[in-house]
């Protein structure tokens, strides 16, 4: 358990949690944490929103995708450490604190990257995130016997790492030499945990319940922007141009029922009970890239159309449309595939992917924003009505 005596110990043993452990939530840390990297989701949305209405598409996707990962990566190993040794000493604090420092940095550094291509004050950043939880795993290693193989390979792993981050700054910052070095040492990251986990000692004790706590919590923070994206257009309604007011109002009430919808779906179930094993909690863990990058680019595709409505973007109708429909069509398959298809059998297992297909249809037809909103209602309708249903059979 946390220590909650005024008198917090400097530094505690960092012995493994039990991944058991009953009344396990998440702590005031663990929510600060989420709340400053939400400054950096809401700084790589920003560009993305301009890049696409100034139809520059594929820059802002690229850029986007870029720099969520780097901001995704940071927070997931963080989450999944604090679930099996989270200490809550002064000690943990403060590197938690020092992980903070670099992704405020790390968002610093977004509009230099988005707009020169020049990814140093980015890379920096990430190194110090990362570089931080290195210090996490070696007090690890020294204080967890049974999993100091376990230990050791991430604090070695993710060093190694680090260093190739650095040395890729004297790559030339432009796409056709940068992109596939990046993608390169992604994937090396990405292996650390799968190379760490399996390490003799045994994998780390990381909570089922917790994870999923974590990650529900965080999907909440990053449809915050989209909320806000919807407001956005609310206040633009109302503003002097009476000509934009009904367009706007309408965008705004599919915005905040698109939002809303996309909520909904996320927390039709609980997903801790499915962590039951490595490979499934990686491959969970893992997907939620495109979950946390859809839902921020929802926000993103909200702020494009309000442009459009306002004229203030110069690009096409179903473009427009498509910043929208693209991500909730992506947010979908993957809450679909990740939460809903595991434990979901007849009718119900092709419902979600027939909504997909039919998101991406939307804004070949008019008033697409509004159709979105309809079909993601008649997708919530159709999972509580199924739900009661498999309820009263089990109740009888």
């Amino acid at each position: 358990m946390f220590v909650t005596s005024p008198y917090r110990r400097w530094l505690t043993p960092m012995r493994a949690r039990s991944s058991d452990e009953p009344h396990r939530v998440s702590t005031p840390l663990e929510l600060f944490f989420d709340l400053c990297f939400v400054v950096a989701v809401s700084q790589a949305a920003l560009p993305l929103h301009h890049s696409i209405a100034e139809g520059e598409v594929l820059d802002g996707v690229r850029g986007f995708l870029l720099v969520f990962f780097s901001i995704w990566w940071a927070w997931m190993n963080f989450t999944w450490f604090a679930s099996a040794y989270d200490t809550d000493d002064d000690v943990y604090r403060l590197t938690t604190l020092v992980q903070i420092v670099g992704a405020l940095v790390l968002a610093a550094g977004v509009e230099e990257a988005f707009d020169h291509t020049n990814f140093t004050v980015i890379t920096i950043g990430y190194v110090i995130m990362r570089l931080a939880t290195v210090g996490q795993w070696l007090r690890a290693a020294r204080a967890d016997p049974q999993r100091r193989a376990t230990a050791m390979r991430y604090a070695i792993g993710v060093s190694a790492v680090q260093v190739l981050w650095l040395l890729r700054l004297l790559v030339p910052d432009e796409p056709a030499t940068m992109l596939p070095v990046f993608v390169a040492l992604a994937l090396l990251e990405l292996a650390v945990p799968i190379w760490a986990e399996r390490a003799p000692g045994g994998p780390t004790t990381y909570h089922p319940h917790h994870i999923a706590e974590r990650y529900g919590l965080f999907t909440l923070i990053v449809l915050g922007e989209s909320v806000m994206a919807a407001t956005i257009a609310v206040q633009a309604g109302f503003g002097p141009d009476i000509m934009h007011e009904a367009a706007l109002i309408r965008l705004a009430i599919a915005g905040v029922i698109i939002v809303f919808a996309l909520w909904w779906i996320y927390f039709a179930k609980n997903a801790g009970d499915m962590l039951n094993s490595l490979r499934t909690s990686l491959l969970w863990g893992y997907g939620h890239y495109f979950i946390f990058a859809a839902a921020a680019a929802v926000g993103a595709g909200l702020a494009v159309r309000v442009d459009f409505v306002a004229h203030d973007a110069e690009i096409s109708t179903t473009l427009a449309s498509y910043a929208i429909a693209v991500p909730v069509a992506v947010y979908l398959f993957f809450v679909w595939l990740l939460h809903l298809r595991p434990e979901r059998n007849g009718f119900f297992r092709f419902v979600p992917p027939g909504i997909v297909v039919l998101v991406l249809l939307t804004p070949l037809v008019p008033a697409s924003i509004e159709l979105i909103a309809v079909l993601l209602v008649g997708l919530v309708t159709v999972h509580i009505t199924l739900g009661r249903k498999s309820s009263a059979r089990s109740d009888r």
